[in-house]
């Protein structure tokens, strides 16, 4: 059984703009999530400067993740989920945010099952939700239960050889090797038990059931080279005619990082209240 669950909390941290244009309004909020094992600085660092001027962005970490708390309770995806929320109502009792803002969060990965989960809360305050590199479920849960334990034991360092083959398209890494080294140093330093911790979670998230529920504007971006989440992953989400779908060519599991340009792209062109 799982033991029992503790208030999980994210600490925003501000990628682009200043206090005084989110307290103003100035520009649409844009929350970006990671993957797991990544720091969300590294994995949307590229992809910010075609970001920056439609929208003030916001970022967060998984726990143990970069410079964010580990977080050894059990959680799921929905906590995850109501944490980004609450991350939103105080940002907006800190800063001032007016309620009239609109808010959008995008998410690779297991950030991108949270969007998926938000996508179904018809009150949530994002108006428009992204989802990268992601499912409605994830392999299965003897797989992440494995991982967990190994991660658990030996740490995160032996993720990083089976990340550095499933994350990148063909020829990335020798394209882009100081994007693939920060990105796996992320995944080194991970806090070991908040990691075995998310990949419980995942092995125990499956919204399949619940696609007809969706109730916000939702994209659905996957690689052309995605393994973990490859386009046939989200037919089910796309079969519900309630989602938007895209593919990028020649990216795998780590869009922002493999193809800035072009998933910023996407974004912009979809997040147009």
């Amino acid at each position: 059984m799982p033991e029992p669950r503790s208030v999980l909390t994210l600490t925003p941290q501000l990628l682009t703009g200043t206090p005084a244009e989110l307290s103003g309004g100035v520009r649409p909020v844009l929350v970006l999530g990671p993957s797991l094992g990544t720091s969300v600085a590294v994995l949307w660092d590229s992809a910010l400067e075609h970001l920056e001027e439609r929208f003030t962005v916001i970022g967060w970490d998984l726990p143990g993740h970069a410079e964010a708390e580990p977080f050894t309770k059990t959680f799921e995806i929905a906590d995850l989920a109501d944490a980004l929320e609450t991350l939103v109502e105080d940002l907006g009792t800190a800063h001032g945010l007016p309620a009239e803002t609109p808010v959008y969060a995008a998410g690779v990965s297991i950030a991108g099952t949270v969007s998926l989960t938000l996508s179904l809360r018809a009150q949530t305050r994002f108006t428009r939700l992204v989802a990268l590199c992601t499912a409605a479920r994830i392999g299965d849960p003897q797989m992440w239960a494995e991982r967990a334990e190994l991660v658990s034991s030996a740490g995160t360092p032996t993720m990083v050889e089976g990340s550095a083959q499933r994350w990148f398209a063909p020829g990335f890494m020798a394209r882009q090797p100081a994007v693939v080294t920060s990105l796996l140093r992320s995944l080194q330093h991970t806090d070991r038990h908040s990691y075995a911790q998310a990949c419980r979670a995942l092995g125990r998230y499956d919204i399949t059931a619940e696609l007809e529920a969706i109730a916000r504007p939702l994209l659905v971006i996957s690689g052309a080279e995605d393994p973990v989440c490859p386009p046939s992953a989200v037919q089910d989400i796309a079969d519900t005619g309630l989602a938007q779908t895209a593919v990028l060519d020649g990216v795998a599991h780590q869009a922002p990082a493999e193809a800035p340009e072009a998933t910023a792209g996407l974004l912009k062109e979809f997040l147009n209240d």
